[in-house]
């Protein structure tokens, strides 16, 4: 007989308290091994944010090698990326206080090497037989788009040189182990670079000039991912060509296919440094890839082609190598992202793990692993996460079906995760069932169904969230009367956009969400100031489209409850978004509430902004729901 309490949905007493899920949040990132040293970055919100460089040594010690107030973070495209590089016992890293170049050695402060006010840099590479930093450089300028180019900066005196121009967008230099040649990506408006990249490549003279420039792969219409230089002589990479971003080999003017498969071995480059394989010292490729919402590990040879290895994750990212180590970073609906190291060259692999990204122990009866659904759209398969409540010593009444929030990932051009993320689990725990929405337009499904989101955002991505959520009322599992719908960013706008041309939900939150097409296209960053072509249609020609699809001139279609978090710093949606939509619904006497965090830019990085986010966000919807906030 069971002895669980019966109490509401949505009200569970939970382990999981919004502290906590601000205390677990370290990000994890850009391991780098040198040397026999595993360096890498670590975003700590209980430090404001700051991203400090941490090294393992071979025998595990740990310690932070980038003292305060010095914090890795680059601004380049706003999103930024990989910060720093290294060679022997010397790192060169951006500081995110002015976007410079510092050097630090062992035991030494770091010293400043740049003093360049205008530029900004990220993905640095070491050359160190020239003793430069082949970099991606930014310069601002006043009355004009940025400058983007490939430039050199001299490890001693800082000097600065371009390497080469004329694109809109650079990213992924690569320089051959030889230092003769560097492969790079390139792509220009209105594309983003999971439209069409140029897979170009040089010769490197002696005095470090770019000669001999071609372009080996792709253009409009193909996706390049993730050059490397293969100890054979060719170049390994990543297109979308054949609607999968799978693996290719460029040799002697001529690209394999190396393993054609219906998954994706690329990711949508919305930062820097993104790596999705390995290219290990002995020419085979330690790689993984996605399906069905899944990420699978496995290493390929030219002889045996690819092995799949059965480690116990769902999510393998950031692979890197050095001779017969590799480490990357993995994760499962049990366990938050944790950096492993790996011996490569034994037969069977052991993960060592490093250091996790979280402390966070819950018992298993608050952790079951997500249900990968499907469901039917307008006539298309859409595919999403489903989560159960899940509480521990509790459950809900016998008549009574929980409440569901629907989650909508950023982007658009992102996908859902199957990593333990204490953020879903704040809310399952609590008796709310979540669905976390991969709508059309996502990524993990191929380019066809990245694309379709094309000319129907706002419409498209809103109708899936709204299906998925209607047939999980219709199977019995949901409360079809208590739908509620969270996303940031461009998942803050399909929130906006639900709340205002449908009656689905009960009740919303934006965070640093978009109110105004018409305003964002013409008040953005340039990585994404064309984006809006391809997802709406062409500004200012199809101006009565972006005003149809804003839910800052439809406001009287909103009739339930609406709760908005911005960051002050936004540059990517700047708060005028907010404020002005917040400003119509209370005039219009719809009950919102609005919080703005002076200290924080597109996506919050401190704990006591998370933790106030999380808390107002559920308290607001227990008030939206009937409930009592206090029980």
């Amino acid at each position: 007989m069971s002895t669980a309490n019966t109490l509401p949905y949505g009200l569970w007493p939970s382990p999981v308290s919004a502290e906590l899920v601000a205390r677990s949040g370290v990000r994890l990132g850009d391991p780098l091994l040198l040397d026999g040293v595993l360096y890498w970055c670590e975003g700590r919100p209980q430090e404001k944010g700051r991203n400090v460089l941490v090294a393992a040594d071979a025998a595990g010690a740990i310690k932070d090698v980038l003292p305060e107030p010095f914090s890795a973070r680059s601004r380049v495209h706003e999103y930024g990326g990989l910060a720093y590089t290294g060679a022997g016992r010397t790192l060169w890293f951006v500081n995110d206080a002015d976007q410079d170049i510092y050097q630090i050695r062992d035991g030494e402060p770091p010293h400043r090497l740049t003093e360049l006010a205008e530029w900004r840099f990220a993905e640095p590479v070491a050359d160190p037989g020239r003793q430069r930093l082949i970099c991606i450089g930014e310069q601002l300028l006043e009355a004009a788009e940025p400058r983007a180019a490939l430039v050199a900066v001299d490890m001693v005196t800082g000097v600065l040189e371009v390497l080469h121009e004329g694109h809109d967008f650079y990213t992924s230099p690569r320089l051959s182990p030889d230092g003769e040649q560097l492969v790079w990506l390139a792509w220009d408006h209105p594309d983003m670079p999971w439209d069409g990249t140029w897979l170009c490549h040089a010769r490197v003279t002696a005095e470090g000039a770019l000669a001999d420039i071609t372009t080996l792969a792709g253009g409009p219409g193909e996706s390049i991912f993730q050059p490397e230089f293969h100890p054979a002589g060719g170049i390994v990479y990543v297109s979308d060509r054949s609607n999968w971003w799978n693996l290719y080999y460029y040799r002697d003017q001529r690209s394999t296919a190396l393993y054609p498969l219906e998954a994706e071995f690329g990711l949508p480059q919305w930062q820097f440094g993104m790596r999705t394989y390995t290219v290990c010292g002995d020419g085979s490729l330690l790689c993984c890839w996605t399906r069905a919402g899944r990420w699978e590990l496995g290493r390929y040879t030219f002889k045996k082609g690819m092995q799949p290895l059965n480690l116990p994750w769902t999510e393998y990212s950031s692979i890197v190598s050095e001779g017969p180590v590799a480490a990357m970073l993995v994760a499962a609906p049990d366990q938050a992202a944790t950096l492993v190291r790996l011996d490569i060259s034994e037969r069977k692999l052991q993960a060592q793990p490093v250091r996790h990204a979280s402390s966070l122990e819950l018992p298993a009866t608050l952790l079951p692993a997500p249900e990968a659904v499907r469901f039917d759209s307008d006539g298309e398969t859409v595919h999403g996460l489903f989560y159960a409540p899940a509480g521990e010593g509790v459950r809900g009444p016998e008549d009574a079906l929980p409440p569901l929030l629907v989650k909508c990932h950023g982007g658009p051009t992102g996908a859902a995760s199957t990593a333990l993320d204490a953020r879903i689990r704040f809310w399952t725990s609590r008796g709310f069932a979540v669905l976390d929405v991969n709508y059309r337009g996502s990524t993990g499904y191929g380019r066809a169904y990245r694309r379709a989101l094309y000319g129907q955002w706002g419409v498209a991505d809103v109708a899936d969230c709204i299906n998925g959520a209607r047939w999980l009322a219709r199977e019995g599992r949901v409360n079809g009367e208590q739908l509620l719908i969270s996303g940031s960013s461009a998942g803050g706008y399909t929130v906006l956009c639900a709340l205002c041309f449908s009656d689905a939900f009960a009740a919303g939150a934006s965070y640093y969400g978009i109110s105004d097409l018409s305003a964002l296209a013409q008040d953005t960053h340039k990585f994404e100031s064309r984006y809006t072509e391809a997802l709406v249609g062409p500004w200012p020609d199809a101006r009565e489209l972006y005003e149809a699809r804003s839910p800052i001139h439809h406001i009287a279609g909103f009739n339930c409850p609406v709760i908005f978090f911005q960051g002050g710093r936004d540059r990517i949606v700047p708060p005028d978004q907010a404020r002005r939509v917040v400003d119509a619904l209370r005039e219009a006497g719809v009950q919102t509430a609005y919080l703005l965090f002076e200290d924080e830019g597109h996506g919050f990085r401190q704990a006591a902004t998370q933790i106030q986010a999380l808390e107002s966000e559920w308290r607001f919807y227990l008030r939206a729901l009937g409930l009592d906030p206090g029980a």
